[in-house]
């Protein structure tokens, strides 16, 4: 889906509003992230911004699950 959802950004200048339990998948796709915690934004950012970020890191990313 990753994929599709990239090629259609690409080609035909798609925004795609995603929720997906796959963080690093998810940033990795993104140009802009938010992490929410029961129902609020607590971080937002590029992926890229995201993806570097400790707290994120730590909390969604570590132990292998990407």
């Amino acid at each position: 889906i990753f994929d599709a959802i990239r090629e259609l950004n690409r080609t035909q200048g798609l925004t795609v509003f995603l929720v997906e339990q796959n963080a690093f998948g998810a940033l990795k796709l993104a140009n802009r992230g938010y992490v929410m915690v029961n129902g609020n934004v607590t971080m937002s950012g590029s992926g890229k911004e995201l993806l570097a970020n400790p707290e994120v890191r730590a909390a969604y990313l570590e132990g292998g699950h990407h």
